[in-house]
């Protein structure tokens, strides 16, 4: 069973068995399906909490452009923001901008230096104020809650640091992308008058990328965000028009994984071949992880690397319990793709005659099928996915869709797709133990519960 189009192919049968996971049984679950689709597309519809992205592909840029336009003129621009602030951001850079982009001369590169402010490590942040020009440096401030404590931490750094050197211009260094109508970033943009952009209110983060979140630091280091949104219209579009199980890729694979997942093969390894889709698994996992994870159901998202992984995990994947659903990821062509010559005459170097001629791209592609088929015939279930080429117009066709699938999968668990009440719980803990007014109940809770931790210790 292979899905087709100008966008990608989608290759099935390496996960349907007659004697497990068969197309039967996703002909049984399509009327499951046919409704969390409708649920979906009328969440969308209402405008409901959570449903919002599904618009995202429609929505008029001109405000991104413009403040993208605004942000070219610095030399560096560092995005403070974290999991779905900061995520979609690295998947987009990695996937479409050159490898060590920031390496290369302002000429070469068409747009600023960029660096993200994601964790709270004290190393990472004093080196990339070591590598920029403050008065040449702009930072994006992502967080739709404006309360994201590890957003606020760095972002009052930065802004102490930037009014210490430039007094009430420093508000001309900011761009604050939050809720559009309340939170502590949204009030702090009115009352500085710094610049600002709207989350869409029904967009929760994780889902967030084609909105400013992701679109804005994109567009500002000339990625062409119209042809991104244009191929997840197109995904959209197909998605909408199919009318059958076996004409709807989005159906077909949150299908194959509610059912592999319902048999114990509850995890899900997405392993692309190439490096700059690496940080793409990164945001999966973020989706997939926060999306399906509740009331003790979901599928763990593992990511993975080819054919770097191969030397380190392929041995489990192969004989280690078959507890996995995998999707290898290939693309078709690749830039400036080298080849091997093989002028050598040193006799010892004659066993790789083989490679003479061949292109590295071509070798990586053809370990993805020597890894396919060998999970196959080791009995476990693969997904096979091909890009014809990696650029803006299907990679916002490969987002949409697994956001897609993902939405889907969650209403086939019986869950909340677009919530997170277990990173909740730990926000408020946290508040607790750092004192924030309102919560100290939860700072008593913590004490508990991470006193029975303690109670058994050693040092060592």
């Amino acid at each position: 069973m292979r899905y087709l189009s100008e966008l990608m192919a989608i290759a099935l049968g390496g996960a349907l068995r007659e004697d497990d996971v068969s197309k039967k049984d996703l002909e049984l679950l399509e009327p499951q399906l046919r409704r969390a689709d409708e649920w979906l597309r009328s969440g969308c519809e209402r405008d409901e909490d959570g449903f919002g992205w599904l618009k995202l592909p429609y929505q008029d840029i001109t405000q991104v452009l413009e403040a993208s336009r605004w942000l070219s003129r610095f030399d560096a621009l560092i995005q403070i923001g974290i999991g779905g602030s900061a995520l979609g951001n690295r998947m987009l850079h990695g996937a479409l901008l050159p490898p060590y982009y920031n390496e290369f001369s302002r000429e070469e590169r068409h747009g600023p230096r960029f660096y993200l402010m994601e964790n709270l490590d004290s190393r990472n942040i004093l080196a990339i104020w070591e590598l920029v020009d403050p008065s040449k440096t702009a930072f994006v401030v992502v967080s739709k809650s404006g309360q994201t404590t590890e957003t606020a931490v760095q972002f009052l750094w930065a802004w102490q640091k930037m009014t210490d050197l430039f007094g009430e211009s420093a508000k001309d260094h900011f761009v604050v992308v939050t809720d559009p109508h309340s939170g502590i970033l949204r009030r702090f943009a009115d009352e500085v008058g710094c610049r600002s952009l709207p989350i869409p209110q029904s967009v929760g983060g994780r889902y967030s990328v084609l909105s400013p979140v992701g679109l804005l630091s994109a567009a500002t280091l000339d990625i062409e965000v119209e042809s991104l949104l244009k191929g997840a219209q197109e995904m959209d579009l197909k998605l909408s028009a199919a009318n059958s199980l076996f004409e709807n890729p989005a159906w077909l694979l949150a299908g194959l994984h509610y059912l592999h997942s319902v048999r114990g093969r509850n995890m899900a390894v997405l392993m692309p071949y190439a490096d700059a889709l690496k940080d793409f698994t990164e945001w999966f996992a973020q989706l997939w992880a926060e999306s399906l994870g509740k009331g003790g159901k979901g599928s763990t998202p593992i990511r993975a690397l080819g054919a770097v992984d191969q030397h380190s995990q392929l041995q489990l994947y192969s004989e280690g319990p078959d507890d996995k659903l995998f999707t290898l990821l290939e693309v078709r062509e690749t830039l400036g793709d080298l080849s091997i010559p093989f002028g050598c005459e040193e006799k010892s170097l004659k066993d790789f005659s083989y490679l003479k001629g061949q292109k590295l791209g071509d070798i990586l592609n053809e370990e993805a099928k020597a890894t396919a088929a060998a999970l196959v015939k080791a009995g476990r279930p693969v997904i096979w996915m091909e890009l014809p080429r990696l650029e803006e117009h299907n990679l916002g066709a490969l987002i949409f869709l697994w956001e897609y699938v993902t939405a889907l999968c969650g209403a086939l668990y019986g869950v909340n797709p677009f919530d997170q009440p277990g990173v909740e719980q730990s926000k408020r803990y946290a508040y607790g133990l750092l004192g924030r007014k309102g919560f100290e109940d939860e700072a008593r809770d913590v004490a508990g519960h991470f006193g029975l931790i303690e109670s058994f210790r050693l040092v060592v």
